[in-house]
């Protein structure tokens, strides 16, 4: 589960107030879509999501005024293994049976010869 914190916002701004939840308790949320709106003495901002993943706790409801840094709430991530990393398998190899030279560099054997006078080998 990630924690959500009030981010600074400006150079001189301490606290904010949550105005707005884009979200619910139990919505899935994507990564930087906005999440909350929070007004300060400079400005009014709506703040991306840091992560995708579910909403399952709100710790700041609107109208709270919360410092910077304060948790807000909670995002348990999006299921990562729905995307399955990049492994060994996945990378592009030389065919076991493909028939190479004595320094293990892949053989020309299977490819069509280059015509006279073309600048081949």
């Amino acid at each position: 589960m990630a924690d959500v914190l009030l981010p600074q916002l400006g150079e001189t701004v301490t606290e904010g107030t949550i105005t707005r939840w884009f979200f619910g308790i139990g919505e899935r949320v994507p990564a930087d879509a906005p999440l909350y709106e929070v007004s300060t003495e400079k400005v009014d901002s709506e703040v991306p999501s840091p992560l995708g993943g579910v909403l399952v706790e709100i710790i700041a409801p609107e109208g709270a005024t919360v410092a910077v840094g304060a948790l807000l709430c909670r995002i348990e991530p999006a299921d990562s293994s729905s995307v399955a990393p990049a492994s060994a398998s996945a990378i592009p190899t030389v065919a076991d049976d493909a028939p190479t030279d004595a320094a293990g560099a892949t053989s020309s054997a299977g490819t069509p010869p280059t015509p006279a006078g073309t600048g081949g080998p």
